[in-house]
């Protein structure tokens, strides 16, 4: 089974859709990479669900992709006497640290952290956004805000903080326990990073994980943003978290910060993915709205690795609906006319490294000549990264010895993996990557193909070499 198209497609798994039935009609739909939300999910519940998502996978016999989603820090006020509170603008209102239920004037904060780090000016959302604070006075034990919108607040609702950077760590004591659970599973391909600040946070996880699986940062604090670079560098992939971002942020700079994060990641050769809200009504209903049609076109357009479905697929009413729905407006914008146009304009020029310059030259020469498609060998996913980050018009066939190479490349745009035996020799890599390419209808007997692998094989990063072959009996003909 291959994909027509070059994006791929993220699903949560939830009640509505984690039967063995359902994931495998999900990824038939044309789901590329599951995602477990840690949130809401058990450890025991997590192994079954790795274990159903690999018993499909064997029934279909395409590598799937598994991310497990740490559910990050959250933040919340105590609880009230009353069990809640009516905050009116203009008022003074107090977070603290005392343990006594709270009334209209006060209530506890249960995160020190949080009041050691608060500053004058500081604004804090209470309840998604609904009720807005300023902070004008702070010690370390309490601060006295403003209300400037108020409304009904009550216990222990979501405290957001666009201005402070909190100095404790993205990671849970749950989260390092989730973590743990995850990757002594060893079949999870990606560990998806909540409410990171900084790079630190990052290094962190990385630490632990020690490279066994891909680490995805979620981009959901404007702190974020202020060191998005260095936070692309230590990652392995990137998503656009929109709705904790529009949250913290005013909901009409989303858009914008999607594009840079996408352009940057792009430059950087890491996967992004486009997630929250992209067909929200599916939750309820059997279509989406033209809104959302045009929302998760743009992501497309704009030349994303990957869109996301949260609870459409997880909790919806019309889970593979919604993927089949996103299944085929990215395969209606890809062959719009001017998708072609708008990639490349989109195109980063290549880093001044060995493999990137392989890579560019690749893409060229395969667009030049009209090949049939771009073939890579590659052990740790770097040379198919690299051939990705060049959105060549051409389909990427990657050719592995690796079964987690195979599925972490489910996440990246264009690639089409193939699991194989390493090569012996650079004739053996040629001559089965013309019959794969064969085998796999990509192409046929007289087309061409372009061939790049790192020499010596299994050398992370490597990528030095470049041979076009034809399809057909005597594979190595130049």
């Amino acid at each position: 089974m291959r994909r027509l198209r070059r994006v791929k497609i993220l699903a949560t798994l939830g009640p509505a859709s984690s039967t063995p039935e359902m994931v495998e009609k999900l990824f038939r739909a044309g789901a590329d990479v599951f995602r477990i939300n840690m949130s809401h999910t058990s450890h025991d519940r997590m192994r079954e669900l790795v274990q159903t998502i690999r018993d499909v996978e064997d029934e279909v016999g395409r590598p799937i992709g598994i991310l497990i989603d740490l559910q990050g820090p959250k933040l919340r006020v105590g609880k009230f006497a009353e069990g809640a509170a009516m905050l009116k603008a203009g008022q003074s209102f107090t977070l603290d640290s005392d343990e006594a239920p709270g009334d209209e004037n006060r209530v506890r904060l249960p995160h020190p952290e949080i009041l050691e780090a608060l500053e004058p000016g500081h604004t804090l959302l209470l309840d998604d956004g609904k009720i807005r604070l300023v902070a004008r006075s702070c010690t370390p034990t309490s601060t006295t805000a403003e209300v400037v919108v108020g409304g009904r607040l009550s216990d222990r609702k979501g405290v957001s903080l666009p201005d402070t950077l909190i100095k404790t760590s993205a990671m849970t004591p749950k989260d390092h326990a989730d973590l743990e659970a995850a990757l002594a599973t060893e079949s999870v391909d990606w560990i998806a990073l909540s409410f990171v600040q900084r790079p630190e946070d990052i290094s962190e996880a990385r630490d632990i994980i020690k490279g066994r699986v891909g680490v995805m940062t979620k981009i959901e604090k404007p702190q974020a943003m202020t060191r998005l670079a260095e936070i692309i560098e230590l990652s392995d992939s990137v998503m656009v978290a929109r709705g904790d971002l529009g949250v913290e942020m005013p909901l009409e700079k989303v858009p914008g910060l999607q594009k840079q994060m996408t352009r940057a990641c792009r430059r950087a050769g890491k996967p992004v993915i486009i997630a929250t809200q992209m067909l929200e009504s599916m939750i309820t209903q059997a279509t989406p709205t033209r809104a959302e049609v045009s929302d998760v076109a743009t992501a497309v357009f704009e030349g994303a690795d990957a869109i996301m479905l949260s609870a459409e697929s997880a909790a919806g009413a019309y889970p593979v609906e919604a993927v089949a729905m996103m299944n085929s407006i990215a395969t209606n914008v890809e062959s719009d006319p001017y998708y072609r146009s708008i990639i490349d304009a989109q195109h980063a020029e290549p880093e001044a490294t060995g493999a990137d310059a392989i890579s560019a030259a690749a893409r060229q020469i395969a667009e030049t000549l009209d090949l049939a498609a771009i073939i890579c060998w590659t052990a740790y996913g770097t040379t198919a990264r690299r051939a990705a980050r060049e959105r060549p018009k051409q389909p990427i066939i990657a050719l592995t010895p690796s079964l987690e190479t195979s599925r972490r490349l489910a996440l990246v745009w264009g690639v089409h993996s193939v699991l194989t035996h390493d090569a012996h020799d650079l004739d053996d890599m040629v001559d089965r990557g013309c019959d794969i390419a064969k085998d796999q209808g990509i192409a046929q007997d007289g087309e061409r193909v372009i061939i790049s692998a790192g020499v010596p094989l299994r050398t992370p990063g490597a990528t030095n070499m470049l041979r076009i072959a034809y399809v057909d009996g005597d594979h190595t003909r130049d």
